[in-house]
């Protein structure tokens, strides 16, 4: 019963004298890169992470997200490294990547090239030999079975984690507490929050303003649940993803891509992170080339032209054509360099034109008729005097896409070539198959 009154005082709390999210000014116009420490490097460390961030930043990456830094549970370990998400202790670093000092480091050399640091965090679960279980005997701060024994999170097959509980309130403090040290002791600046949707949405509240009281911070959720957004300043593209990978399939065509970003609107200035990979889905449902195939780069163009946040996941930038493993040792092959030119076009295409920025919905895509909807994508976003025009072939064929728009007028500069072009007025071009042209000014 106790239990129960103080939730319930939690929830009141939440609704009634929880600080507003105060979004930082360099999130608007910032791209995102997913690091995942063990396979970045063959060492596998904080330190080479650290080596890479000036080729990071020329490349036009302003906020690193690293996967769990954290200690790795051994109890029910999945494989021969575990898995990042079964966190040992919240507020120590994996000696495998280094140690704390070296992860410091790696946090003021990224702030010192202006690029920020986020961490990935897991509260829904931890491992089952969690510090709070072996060394401090807090059961109840776990979702016990019938036999009073720690239990996964029901319904999955996550048998190397246990989940919390969330109607004890001494566990909320102690994991907003390991959220503050990494602030205080590290100066990150926020969090990816790891299955967001599954912890309660008045923790989440809770814990923003606690944490936007030490220093700004920004805050990504693994979810799509529009409420979020009252404590996150992004969620996932998960369902715009799903679409992409689709129209590469021929399961769907472009109307869809319309309808999606026409119906996806979400409260101020609120938006989502957009991806054609990460580390979920290259691990367990297949590469780029698996899932895409040849319309990768088009749906990757999409991905950073269209309304949101572009993420780059470590190794696409190599063409990483191999699933990597998620509970061994298993290095990215930096071989080849052969999307870097791509990825450094379209990111920092995104960093310096206002028209890509996240702003209050006044930028928001307008789509422009062409003689084929199910097979052509068009679009403009502009700003001011700035404009960002797509063009997209979403196709397998050779095509001559023609559109006409009055928001179009005088010299552009196209983004992958350099070339100039006026428009104004009808337009026509052709493309190659699954073919693409920004055109910006």
């Amino acid at each position: 019963m106790l239990k129960s009154i103080l939730c319930a005082a939690i929830v009141f709390l939440s609704v009634s004298t929880f600080a507003q999210k105060i979004t930082p000014d360099w999130a608007y116009n910032s791209t995102i890169y997913e690091i995942n420490v063990r396979q970045f490097s063959k060492e596998g460390t904080f330190s080479a992470v650290t080596k890479q961030l000036p080729r990071l930043k020329a490349m036009g990456v302003d906020i690193l997200w690293l996967m769990p830094i954290h200690p790795i549970g051994v109890k029910n370990r999945k494989g021969s490294l575990g898995s990042y998400y079964a966190v040992q202790d919240y507020q120590k670093v994996n000696e495998e990547f280094g140690n704390m000092d070296d992860f410091r480091i790696l946090v003021k050399e990224a702030h010192k090239l202006n690029m920020r640091v986020i961490i990935d965090w897991v509260a829904n679960h931890s491992s089952p030999d969690n510090v709070w279980i072996t060394e401090q005997g807090h059961l109840d701060w776990y979702t016990l079975d019938s036999t009073g024994n720690v239990q996964p999170t029901i319904g999955t097959d996550w048998y190397d984690v246990a989940d919390l509980n969330y109607e004890n309130p001494a566990m909320r403090m102690e994991m907003i507490k390991s959220m503050k040290y990494w602030l205080t002791e590290a100066d990150i600046d926020g969090f990816r929050c790891d299955v967001a949707g599954w912890v309660p949405m008045d923790f989440w509240m809770e814990a923003r303003a606690e944490l936007q009281a030490v220093k700004p911070i920004f805050m990504l959720a693994e979810a799509e649940e529009v409420p979020l957004h009252d404590a996150f300043e992004m969620t996932y593209g998960w369902n715009f993803h799903h679409i992409m990978n689709d129209v590469a399939k021929g399961k769907k065509d472009a109307t869809a891509i319309q309808d999606y970003v026409k119906m996806n609107k979400y409260p101020g200035n609120a938006y989502r992170m957009n991806f054609t990979s990460n580390h979920d889905e290259n691990s367990w449902n297949g590469t780029e080339m698996e899932r895409m195939g040849d319309a990768r780069f088009a749906l990757a163009v999409l991905a950073s032209t269209i309304e949101g946040m572009p993420l780059v996941y470590n190794g696409q930038e190599t063409s990483l054509d191999r699933r990597l493993k998620f509970f061994d040792k298993d290095s990215i092959e930096w071989k080849k360099m052969d999307l870097v030119p791509f990825y450094t076009k379209l990111l920092n295409l995104h960093q310096t034109n206002p028209a890509l920025w996240v702003r209050d919905g006044s930028n928001q895509a307008q789509f422009l008729a062409t003689q084929n909807t199910k097979e052509h994508l068009v679009y403009i976003r502009e700003y001011d005097k700035h404009q960002v025009i797509t063009v997209l072939n979403l196709s397998n064929k050779k095509a001559e896409v023609s559109f006409n728009s009055t928001a179009m007028s005088g010299e552009y500069t196209e983004l992958f070539s350099g070339k100039k072009k006026t428009f104004g007025g009808s337009s026509k071009m052709t493309m190659a198959p699954w073919g693409y042209q920004v055109y910006y000014k």
